[in-house]
């Protein structure tokens, strides 16, 4: 795949101050973009109730499946998509929300800067919180799913539940680890944007092989990643919201939800060829290298 066909510009990096000690997400911006859907008779879940194992397989589906795996598992596929009504799109008043909101409002911060910086304005993702299902432009989804990002509606859909599994169930602690979920599915908002996305499924579809089309997966999502990490460098480097004990909490995540990781735990041994979101030091590697340079140019895990 090629780069963008615009020239990114690094930002500054201002010194960090010695006195941050945790992630200040209520000292960012709250995104006016959250729709909450919580609460409300919503399509794709009916009414099921989101027990442990269905999160837990939410969890191996969103870490290891993929997007083409979860909709097509939880989708409801061969109907046509059909979306919520929408709500008046705002700042949630509870805990949860509110920190999905201020995460998604600092990733609009990001990308309005990097994007401006070439010239382009930024078209922000909405981003729908719900419980148990919902109807989207991809498909009908329930819990199971876990967090994703439809491009046919440029919204991240995420059911609050999953991270509380996420901490749980695969030791995933602290905001950052929840931070860098949110900030990987704008990832795939940001490819959407410039294109990346298109032109992966395009090679996907023309792949000779599954081995193929899953190597582009992970490219995908690895650059998804890299992306999370330059959320990261900016929020920490022009905003001082986070310290090094948030982002070895993204990294740890990433290595525990890698392909290795989760296919050792749930079937014994690693098979390479079906990875489709990389091995937990492939997942590292990439955030740390978007943390670091704070580059999109170094995120071109196409090359």
């Amino acid at each position: 795949m090629g780069r963008p066909d615009f020239t990114w510009t690094d930002l500054k990096r201002p010194r960090r101050s010695a006195n941050i000690r945790a992630m200040r997400w209520r000292q960012s911006r709250a995104s006016q973009n959250v729709q909450d859907y919580r609460g409300r008779s919503t399509g794709g879940g009916g009414g099921m109730k989101l027990g442990l194992g269905a999160v837990v397989l939410a969890i191996i589906a969103y870490f290891v499946g993929g997007p083409q795996l979860v909709m097509s598992l939880f989708s409801g596929a061969g109907s046509a998509p059909q979306s919520e009504a929408p709500v008046e799109a705002g700042t949630p008043g509870d805990e949860g929300g509110a920190f999905v909101s201020h995460v998604l409002g600092d990733t609009e911060e990001t990308w309005s800067a990097i994007f401006g910086q070439a010239g382009r304005e930024y078209p922000a993702p909405y981003l729908a919180l719900f419980e148990h299902g919902i109807n989207t432009g991809c498909g009908s989804a329930t819990s199971a799913a876990g967090p994703f990002y439809c491009p046919a509606d440029n919204k991240v859909y995420i059911d609050l539940a999953f991270f509380r599994q996420l901490e749980t169930e695969f030791a995933a602690q602290g905001d950052f680890a929840k931070a860098y979920v949110i900030a990987h599915e704008v990832g795939h908002h940001v490819q959407t944007v410039l294109g990346t996305s298109a032109k992966v499924r395009q090679a996907q579809q023309a792949a000779s092989s599954e081995q193929e089309a899953n190597g582009l997966q992970v490219r995908m999502e690895l650059q998804a990643d890299c992306y999370a990490g330059i959320w990261a460098h900016h929020a920490d480097r022009a905003r001082q919201l986070v310290e090094e004990g948030d982002i070895d909490e993204a990294l740890t995540a990433a290595s525990a939800v890698g392909d290795d990781t989760i296919q050792k735990r749930i079937q014994g041994h690693v098979n390479q060829e079906s990875f489709t979101h990389g091995s937990g030091a492939e997942r590292q590697q990439w955030f740390r290298k978007g943390y670091s340079t704070g580059s999109v140019d170094a995120c071109n895990t196409f090359q």
